[in-house]
């Protein structure tokens, strides 16, 4: 299993932060990787909600992930997974207020991703790109946390 963690500060209450990061039909707005949202599931961002995405990957191809909340705790916490080919995925996202110095009242947002071969090709993969994997997904993690302290602000 590979586990990548980022962090980022937002300048903005936490409560401001998790409703812009849960309303999920407005994500295609923010997230400058992402063209399109599918909400699968009605009503509020809860357990059980699950929602795909389409994302412009490097080299500009295209790849649409499906996500499925496992738990959720507003407005601090939740969980979500995603079956990917070779790799199931699990992130657990973090909103802690932050009550000193100069970022006070703002957000710091953690989220760690572990990935989980489930099939012998994944293995395989993690074997052979497991460092730049994980540089990828850092990087991915980076600029999702980015646009959404921007989004908040």
């Amino acid at each position: 299993m590979s586990t990548v963690a980022v962090t980022r500060l937002i300048d903005a209450p936490v409560a401001r932060v998790w409703r812009v990061f849960t309303d999920l039909p407005s994500r295609a707005d923010w997230l400058s990787t992402v063209d399109a949202i599918e909400v699968v599931t009605p009503g509020p961002f809860a357990a059980g909600t699950i929602w795909r995405e389409t994302r412009t990957m490097p080299g500009d191809m295209q790849v649409t992930e499906e996500f499925t909340v496992l738990r959720s705790s507003p407005p601090t916490r939740f969980v979500v997974v995603s079956p990917g080919i070779g790799v199931d995925y699990r992130m657990t996202y973090t909103f802690t207020s932050v009550d000193v110095g100069r970022h006070r009242g703002g957000t710091a947002v953690t989220v760690v991703q572990e990935g989980a071969p489930s099939a012998p090709s994944g293995r395989l993969l993690a074997l052979v790109f497991g460092g730049l994997a994980a540089r990828t997904v850092e990087g991915a993690l980076r600029r999702d946390l980015t646009d959404l302290a921007f989004a908040a602000a």
